[in-house]
């Protein structure tokens, strides 16, 4: 399997993202989790002060078994 870099959103389905984050290591998931955390807080920093995350209504979240 050649590894590509793609540049177009339609090329990269979410099964190719789900087997790139399976290709990490534990320590480099834990990064990227960071890195989204450090994301969030800066662009809303009242996101730590909550306690309890309630689901949206209307979003569905689909999974596929691979």
């Amino acid at each position: 399997m050649t590894k590509t870099i793609e540049h177009d959103r339609s090329q990269e389905s979410m099964e190719a993202k789900t087997r790139w984050f399976r290709s990490l290591s534990v320590d480099e998931r834990m990064d990227v989790f960071c890195s989204f955390t450090d994301l969030a807080l800066s662009v809303n920093p009242k996101l730590k002060d909550r306690n309890h995350a309630e689901p949206i209504a209307g979003r569905v979240q689909v999974l596929s078994a691979t």
